[in-house]
């Protein structure tokens, strides 16, 4: 039997092109990077919570380094991956 359409067949994995072999392989990695991404979002909420937390109580030392830390380094940081 043959087939009437020129759909898509079974390659062995030899033969298919690189591109879509890395087009795999970097599929398979992106949920790394979300999952870090996800992680630098939540540490920099607990820090800038914190910060505020500290600031209320009426910190003066802590409460702005913690704020700094997470406007300036954490949420860039967690923006940029």
């Amino acid at each position: 039997m043959t087939r009437a359409s020129g759909g898509p067949t079974a390659q062995p994995l030899d033969t298919i092109p690189f591109d879509r072999v890395h087009y795999v392989l970097m599929a398979q990695t992106g949920s790394t990077t979300r999952s870090r991404s996800l992680i630098l979002w939540i540490v920099a909420a607990v820090v800038l919570l914190a910060g505020y937390v500290d600031l209320a109580r009426g910190g003066e030392t802590l409460a702005p380094i913690l704020l700094i830390l997470g406007y300036c380094v954490l949420v860039p940081l967690a923006i940029l991956k």
